[in-house]
C-alpha cells in the first residue's frame, strides 16, 4: 500500500492506494480494509478525509461491503433535502442534483437533529469533465473568519426554513423528504427531532428547525463550523434562477429552502458570501478513479460538489 497526502489550502486528504485488487476477489478486498482500518480513522481524525484507491470496488454492493468495515451503514435518508436514489440497501446515489450546478461546501444533515459522523462516497463511472468531490476544513473556516461575522452566527445560530409540496410544486414532497404517505408518522418524526412545523389547506408541511452555527467534535473536542445556511439561502442559486423561484411565490415561506438567523432576522449577504470565499478558498478536491472510495468526517470537513459533464456515478453511504 502506498500513501500520499493531497493538499490545498488548509486541507488535506490522505491517499492510501492498494495497487490493484481484482474485483471478484471481495475477501481480499475486506482484509486490506481490515488491515487499514487503524491508520484510516487515526488519518481521518487529524486531516477529516481519507481517499481509498485501488480496493476493486466495482458495484454498490462492493462499496456497501467496504463501508461495513468501518461500521454500520444507514439504512434510510430522512429529512435531508438534496434528492436520492437508494441503489442498495444503506447505498445512494450521491445526488440527482443537475449536472451544469455546483454544490457548494456543507455539511450532511448538520440542519437536522441527528446527522452521520462518517460519510463515504464511491466513483463507479468518472465523468467526462469535472464532477469533483471537493472537501474542506471546517476548523479552518472557524480560525480565517471575520470575528464579527463569526460571533452573529454563534449568537443568533441559523434558522432552516423548508416548504415541501403534497405531491405537486416546487421543491421536494414531504413524502419523499420522509419516505412514508402517512402525515402522523410525520409528525411523529418531526416532534421527536424538535422541528416546528404547520400544514397548509393544500397540504403542504412547512417546517422551522433552530439549530447552531458551531460545534464541537464528539471525539477531538474541537469546535468546527457546521451549518448550511449558506446553501439553503437563495443567494446560493445563480441570480437568474433566484429570480424565477421568488417570482413564482408570494412570501419566503413558500421557497422550497431558505435560511435566516435563529432569532428569525436576515442573514447579510456579505456574511454568506465571507463563508463561501473561505470554504472555497481551502477547498481540496482530486481527480475521481472507478472504484475510488473516499471517508470524511462529517463534522471536521464539509463536502461538495463540481458541475459536471457526461455520464458520472457517485454513490454515498453514512454511517
Amino acid at each position: 500500500m502506498q500513501v500520499e497526502t493531497l493538499t490545498s489550502g488548509r486541507t488535506s486528504i490522505l491517499m492510501m492506494d492498494f495497487a490493484g485488487v481484482a474485483a471478484a476477489d471481495a475477501e481480499k478486498r475486506r482484509a486490506l480494509v481490515t488491515e487499514a482500518r487503524p491508520l484510516a480513522e487515526e488519518e481521518l481524525r487529524q486531516k477529516g478525509a481519507v481517499l481509498l484507491r485501488g480496493l476493486g470496488v466495482d458495484s454498490a454492493a462492493d462499496f456497501h461491503d467496504v463501508v461495513a468495515c468501518f461500521g454500520d451503514p444507514f439504512v434510510e435518508y430522512l429529512h435531508g433535502n438534496s434528492p436520492r436514489k437508494a441503489v442498495h440497501e444503506g447505498v445512494w446515489t450521491s445526488t440527482e442534483y443537475p449536472a451544469e450546478y455546483d454544490i457548494s461546501l456543507h455539511n450532511e444533515l448538520s440542519q437536522a437533529y441527528r446527522w452521520p459522523d462518517r460519510l463515504f462516497f464511491c466513483c463507479l463511472t468518472v465523468a467526462q469533465a469535472g464532477g469533483e468531490t471537493p472537501v474542506s476544513d471546517g476548523r479552518a473556516m472557524l480560525s480565517e473568519m471575520d470575528p464579527e461575522v463569526r460571533a452573529r452566527f454563534e449568537a443568533h445560530g441559523v434558522a432552516y426554513l423548508q416548504s415541501m409540496h403534497g405531491g405537486y410544486g416546487l421543491g421536494r414532497s414531504w413524502q419523499e423528504t420522509y419516505e412514508t404517505e402517512d402525515s402522523a408518522k410525520v409528525e411523529e418524526y418531526l416532534q421527536a427531532a424538535d422541528v416546528s412545523f404547520s400544514w397548509t389547506d393544500d397540504e403542504d408541511l412547512r417546517i422551522r428547525q433552530v439549530r447552531p452555527a458551531t460545534r464541537r467534535h464528539p471525539i477531538t473536542g474541537e469546535e468546527v463550523w457546521f451549518n448550511q445556511a449558506e446553501q439553503w439561502h437563495i443567494s446560493n442559486l445563480p441570480k437568474k434562477d433566484a429570480d424565477a423561484l421568488l417570482a413564482m411565490v408570494e412570501s419566503d415561506e413558500e421557497l422550497p429552502l431558505t435560511a435566516t438567523f435563529g432569532d428569525g432576522s436576515p442573514i447579510p449577504i456579505e456574511d454568506l458570501e465571507h463563508v463561501r470565499d473561505l470554504a472555497r478558498r481551502n477547498e481540496c478536491a482530486f481527480g475521481w478513479q472507478r472504484g475510488d472510495v473516499l471517508m470524511i468526517d462529517n463534522m471536521l470537513v464539509m463536502h461538495g460538489r463540481h458541475a459536471f459533464s457526461g455520464p458520472r456515478q457517485v454513490l454515498v453511504a453514512m454511517t
